[in-house]
């Protein structure tokens, strides 16, 4: 089956096209652009994109895939917007992964720390075991993450990397199109029934509803 994988958790904006075989991936065709400001204005093109390299039309596409976070409220979300929207129009299955368990399984073997950017100084993140998760996802400043690998991935562990203390594997900032297909993988040789996709935000947003009103003259 030809599935389409999304994610703008992270300031990159990636698609991804692949068949999803009885013996794995075949063809993966992959699109990214990192800007952090732009995902909105990106990922349609991108995935059009993609398509075309894949050499096959949206039609043929027989189910989504869309990296649920951690990321901040506003990039997150174009991705989990658009892949519900084409999964509806289309009456497609979707299927969520989490972005950063995708850089964990593209970390590979070994005790691997994952760190995105989170802003605000903050950067989200949890541990591997040879592509294992084996702490929840979280979001705390690098000097407040407890360290617990032998290195690390992802453009926060990047930024940070003088705080971790760890060597840093340069090649893995942002999730690739494989590792998000290959981690739903199973879920779509089942013809597992389509999921919510509910996002991995782990804080509140910056704007919130005030809790007073106030006159209209005011």
């Amino acid at each position: 089956m030809l599935v389409l994988a999304l994610d703008t958790a992270t300031p990159a904006s990636t698609a991804a096209v692949a068949e999803v075989t009885d013996g794995g991936l075949r063809g993966v065709a992959e699109r990214r652009t990192v800007d952090p400001r732009a995902h909105g204005e990106l990922l349609a093109p991108q995935i059009r994109q993609t398509l075309e390299e894949a050499g096959v039309p949206l039609t043929r596409i027989g189910a989504i895939i869309a990296g649920l976070g951690p990321g901040p409220f506003t990039g997150l979300r174009v991705g989990l917007v658009t892949a519900a929207a084409i999964g509806q129009a289309l009456r497609l299955p979707t299927y969520g992964v989490c972005t950063l368990d995708a850089l964990g399984r593209a970390a590979g073997p070994g005790r691997v720390l994952v760190a995105t950017d989170a802003r605000r100084r903050e950067v989200y993140f949890a541990t591997y075991q040879d592509g294992e998760r084996v702490t929840e996802p979280d979001v705390a400043r690098p000097a407040d993450v407890r360290v617990d690998a032998e290195r690390a991935v992802g453009e926060g562990a990047l930024r940070y990397s003088e705080i971790f203390g760890l060597p840093v594997d340069e090649h893995v900032q942002f999730p690739p199109g494989a590792a998000l297909i290959a981690l739903a993988a199973d879920r779509i040789r089942q013809g597992a029934p389509s999921e919510q996709l509910t996002p991995l935000y782990l804080r509140r947003p910056d704007a919130v509803a005030s809790a007073t009103r106030k006159h209209v003259l005011q």
